[in-house]
């Protein structure tokens, strides 16, 4: 099972109200599907033009890896060499720091993850966390 189209606009609108209601900068929010595919995506206006790659690269960290970016960015501070390594891998497309988080169904299987930049790191996992919140997923912090 996969994140639906649905469920991924439901994360991204109420991601960006959250930040709207919470006096945020300007966000973008990357929906990626279980296989690392880009579902929805929405940049506000005022958002600097390279932030749908750290959205992206948030979200694909956490998808390819299976954790959190948050918990990539700790990763990154106690085993620099094995991040590193990651990001080759990757060919770049991995951002350790919090803000992609995955999403799991009422089975705890994950099902996608979701990517927010445009904030602080903090403001921008907390607004990925009220969207798939709202669509009645749960995050995988």
């Amino acid at each position: 099972m996969t994140i639906t189209l649905e469920q991924a606009r439901t994360i991204v609108a109420s991601a960006l109200a959250h930040g709207t209601e919470n006096d945020m900068a300007p966000l973008c929010v990357a929906v990626l599907d279980a296989g690392g595919y880009l579902v929805a995506f929405e940049r506000e206006d005022g958002v600097a033009n390279r932030r749908f790659d750290v959205a992206h690269g948030k979200a694909y960290g956490a998808i390819s890896v299976g954790i959190s970016s948050r918990k990539l960015g700790e990763a990154a501070v106690d085993r620099p060499h094995f991040v590193n390594g990651l990001i080759g891998a990757m060919d770049g497309k991995l951002v350790p720091v919090p803000g992609g988080v995955l999403v799991t169904n009422s089975n705890g299987s994950v099902i996608g993850a979701v990517g927010c930049s445009g904030d602080t790191s903090d403001n921008d996992e907390a607004a990925v966390v009220a969207g798939i919140e709202a669509a009645g997923l749960t995050a995988k912090i």
